[in-house]
């Protein structure tokens, strides 16, 4: 049972053992030297003197497809749903049942399908013995439903978010928020898809229906009984990939295009994906939704919270061809963590499908009238309990740490000074414009509407945000949330 004990009372490892470094995230063929923790069936925690549960052989567990989140009711010009957080058994491993937190029992979380213009209001109720907040990640939604991380709900109580959706179609995801608690509710399972469409995106011929597959990226640990072993800012013991909550999949697909929704929902991990043979990804959209145009690529980059929307064609291969999608980032070896799920090409498939040359025009950005710098960094000097700073501070849920005229666009400069930890970059309420990445113009993947944005160490983007909607308190973190439960996380209020 997740406890804040457990949490917060957890190891917290020191620098080479458990902070997320450079040499971390040095391609796999370099790795090998990253330490490991052992391999569920390998002497892991949480095992001794029971029966050891051993991780299936790649490609050997089918990966599901999220279930689809039905309405309760669609009266009143809204959608409305009913959730229910709790804990559950589920089969990760095969044979073993693992606990689990989970919207209304779904590991992972379930798809919830909106409409721009259309309001949903989902009410939860809280069956854990922890409170919770409930953060649609990407949403522009006022302070009372954006789930910020004091604003919680105990547990035996139930609280109502409504989500307007005033804003074009994008993939978006719901999580957990509870501060202190956050990084542990989501690694055991509080997290979910929230795919919002609209007109213009209705419009394009791209795939669509069973052709368009939502892909929860994530990592773990389990130890030697096959359950979930939390232990923050644990990146080397996390070598466990999972999609769709399972590990190393397959997935069976016929020789036409697909549309893949990804989502990184791992608390530390980087991903860096690629085709084993090289083959082209088309990718259409980040985290705000569609770009302007597609571009073709070999490499799809996801730190954690980070989208992708990437359409792949496999009408290039012949049907028999087996295709892994591989991870070169560690860390991990490549045994651990280089094989994330396989494609599997077992039909052909009539295809009416396309990428159309321009896939919708973004909105000017408005003149930015204010220029602010953030810096994120973290205790790299081997304590115990190493913290994590916005601006030098831990984070003070009482302090406004940015005021913000209403109806006004900025620049903000942000940057990661540390010389190991890389970190990431989220605020809630606004899609940003990356205008630079350490001085030069960003890459076409992060050219669209964002709300996340990585941060390796040394590195510094420059972003631009209009703040044109609600008014009130907000918060903007790193979202490798070991790092925001750690204190990297301010407010930032607009009036």
């Amino acid at each position: 049972m997740v406890t804040r004990r457990s949490l917060l009372g957890g190891a917290l490892a020191a620098t080479g053992a458990g902070l997320l470094t450079a040499g971390g995230l040095t391609p796999l063929l370099t790795a090998h030297s990253a330490p490991a923790a052992p391999a569920p069936g390998a002497g892991g925690p949480g095992g001794a003197g029971g029966p050891k549960v051993a991780l299936p052989p790649p490609f050997t567990v089918r990966m599901p497809s999220p279930p689809v989140l039905s309405p309760v009711s669609t009266l009143g010009g809204q959608d409305t749903y009913a959730v229910t957080i709790k804990e559950v058994t589920r089969e990760i491993i095969p044979g073993t049942q693992t606990k689990v937190l989970t919207y209304d029992g779904h590991f992972p979380g379930p798809v919830l399908r909106a409409r721009s213009g259309r309001r949903v209001v989902i009410r939860h109720r809280n069956q854990l013995t922890m409170p919770v907040a409930v953060h649609l990640h990407g949403g522009n939604v006022s302070p009372d439903n954006d789930g910020a991380p004091m604003d919680t709900f105990a547990p035996g109580t139930s609280r109502t978010y409504t989500y307007p959706n005033q804003q074009s179609a994008a993939g978006l995801w719901f999580h957990d928020h509870a501060h202190h608690m956050e990084s542990e509710h989501v690694y055991r399972g509080l997290s979910a898809t929230y795919l919002l469409t609209d007109d213009t995106e209705r419009a394009l011929p791209l795939p669509a229906g069973q052709y368009e597959i939502p892909i929860a990226l994530r990592d773990a640990h389990f130890d030697d009984a096959g359950q979930l072993h939390y232990v923050m800012d644990d990146v080397f013991g996390r070598t466990t990939l999972l999609a769709n909550g399972r590990p190393t999949p397959y997935v069976e697909v016929a020789a036409r295009k697909y549309r893949f929704r990804l989502l990184n929902s791992s608390n530390m991990r980087f991903f860096q994906l690629r085709l084993a043979d090289g083959g082209q990804i088309t990718q259409i959209g980040t985290d705000g939704g569609l770009l302007e145009r597609p571009f073709t690529t070999d490499t799809v980059g996801l730190s954690p919270a980070e989208r992708a929307d990437v359409v792949i064609d496999f009408s290039r291969y012949p049907v028999g061809t087996k295709i892994v999608l591989e991870n070169t980032l560690g860390p991990g070896t490549p045994e651990q963590v280089g094989k994330v799920l396989r494609f599997d090409v077992v039909r052909t498939a009539p295809d009416p499908s396309r990428i159309p040359d321009r896939l919708r025009t973004l909105p000017p950005m408005a003149k930015a009238t204010v220029e602010r710098t953030v810096v994120l960094s973290m205790d790299e000097d081997g304590r115990q309990e190493p913290r994590g700073f916005m601006d030098g501070r831990v984070w003070d849920a009482q302090r406004i740490d940015q005021t913000v005229t209403h109806g006004t666009s900025e620049i903000w400069t942000v940057t990661n000074t540390n010389k190991l930890a890389p970190h990431n970059f989220h605020m809630h309420l606004v899609q940003f414009r990356v205008l630079e990445r350490n001085g030069a113009p960003v890459t076409p993947a992060e050219a669209g509407l964002k709300d996340t944005v990585r941060l390796f160490p040394g590195e510094t983007v420059k972003l631009h945000a209009t703040f044109d909607t609600y008014r009130g308190t907000y918060v903007y973190h790193c979202h490798l949330l070991d790092h925001s439960a750690m204190g990297m996380m301010a407010n930032f209020r607009i009036r």
